[in-house]
């Protein structure tokens, strides 16, 4: 085993982190002169957070969420029926411009299951980047030509992607649909590629213990066949460059019992009992949103929470995850804004706003939504105003309890949930003073369809 010496800087790093993820600890409140004033006055005094019930709570945002009741009343009557949980961290910069973060919590219990739907697509993608790097094959990188075989029967191959300029499928091309609109089928090609070992046994070294990403998305598969990932060949022109054999992951996970819902839906039949996911993908809000503070400012995290992935591989995701379906015509979802509208898969901020997209603004994110969860981790920059922050959440939205009934509160719970949330922390955050202005030009980005 390597052993490393810490430097100073990363040792006050890490006590301030201890410091701010305390459940005691100095924070700001909010007071508003109206109800629905999306402008609010600012008060500011000390006050305690607190933790109960396992989850981490900080008055703060309760504070926060309390001064809309026309927003959020339900939510905090109902944040353990619908399993609220909510990560807001301020960014605040020192003279040199490096970022230093403080993290606010409401009823963030990583105890309490819920189905991280379409986000894990996210680390799964890093993952990817990061094994074809450790490949260390000059002729292997994100952009060859990737051709998945079959070695079950239930295993489906590709030979081409009509999406994409070259008409060949690669990891670019699946991580773009990923980002860009979430697609599921470029998801469980990246999953084929990493393998269930790998991208478990990797997201465990970096400390996300709790992971467990067992299955392909949309495709219903036995857990046996799950572990089964497809051979793989990259090619340059008509040369085989590099084969990966099929892989089986025979790998013990820790048991879990993970349930959700009063009943679900099974072959046109109701079970009256929670339904078992046990079996099915686990990711913590926290875990997501710490990979996404990585992504962004990778030396806010220790060493070991760093993806193994070049610059222009962080430059590449994070282009894609703030790019609208509108600016790509590479896959050409330009091509389709009825299906692809602006604020496509940006939950926070937006709900299911079809309008024109606000200027200045980006959202670097990733969502998601299944079994009436929804979910969203995001980082808010506004290049115009100076303002950035990163917001993660989570609401189940079933209100009868029962899955697989396709009777889900997305519309009426879910996204005007999200869009208030994003739009209050960002009022928030326009009023907050900050000694120094951050520097957002290195996140500017042309993109595909400009």
């Amino acid at each position: 085993m390597r052993l490393f010496r810490i430097p100073g800087f990363f040792l006050l790093s890490f006590l301030f982190f201890l410091y701010a993820c305390s459940t005691t600890k100095k924070v700001v409140p909010v007071t508003v002169s109206a109800v629905d004033t999306p402008v609010a006055k600012i008060f500011m005094q000390p006050i305690t957070s607190t933790s109960t019930d396992s989850a981490k709570n900080d008055e703060f945002l309760v504070q926060l969420l309390q001064q809309y009741p026309a927003y959020f009343d339900s939510v905090l009557a109902h944040k353990k029926d619908w399993n609220v949980q909510v990560i807001y961290t301020q960014v605040n910069r020192n003279a040199s411009g490096k970022p230093q973060l403080n993290h606010y919590y409401f009823n963030v219990n990583p105890q309490q299951y819920f189905y991280p739907a379409s986000t894990v697509k996210f680390p799964v993608a890093l993952l990817a980047l990061q094994k074809l790097n450790e490949l260390n094959n000059p002729g292997v990188n994100k952009n060859t030509a990737m051709i998945t075989g079959v070695a079950t029967a239930s295993q489906t191959p590709v030979y081409n992607d009509p999406t994409s300029p070259d008409g060949h499928p690669s990891i670019a091309q699946y991580i773009k649909k990923v980002l860009l609109v979430s697609d599921n089928d470029a998801f469980n090609r990246l999953y084929e590629f990493s393998g269930q070992d790998y991208i478990n046994s990797s997201l465990h070294k970096m400390g996300y213990g709790d992971a467990q990403i067992l299955h392909r998305l949309q495709i219903m598969l036995p857990e046996k066949e799950n572990r089964q990932t497809n051979p793989i060949d990259f090619y340059s022109g008509d040369s085989l460059i590099y084969h990966q054999p099929a892989q089986n992951n025979t790998a013990v996970y820790e048991k879990r019992t993970d349930t959700m819902g009063n009943g679900y839906y099974t072959g046109g039949v109701l079970i009256n009992e929670p339904m078992n996911f046990s079996k099915k993908n686990r990711m913590a809000l926290e875990d997501l949103h710490r990979i996404l503070i990585s992504l962004v400012f990778p030396e806010a995290v220790p060493p070991r929470q760093r993806f193994n992935i070049t610059d222009d591989d962080r430059r590449f995701v994070l282009k894609h995850m703030s790019e609208l379906p509108a600016e790509s015509s590479n896959p050409p979802y330009n091509a389709d804004t009825a299906q692809w509208w602006p604020a496509y898969c940006k939950f926070l901020m937006m709900g299911s706003e079809n309008k024109a997209w606000p200027q200045g603004i980006r959202i670097f994110n990733k969502t998601g939504d299944a079994y009436g969860q929804m979910v969203d981790i995001a980082y808010v920059a506004d290049y115009d105003k100076g303002v950035e922050f990163f917001l993660s959440a989570v609401i189940y939205c079933n209100s009868d309890g029962i899955l697989n009934d396709d009777k889900y509160d997305y519309s009426t719970i879910g996204l005007p949930f999200m869009k208030h949330l994003g739009q209050v922390i960002y009022d928030y955050e326009l009023k907050r003073k900050k000694i120094y202005p951050p520097d957002l030009s290195g996140l500017r980005f042309t993109y595909d369809g400009n």
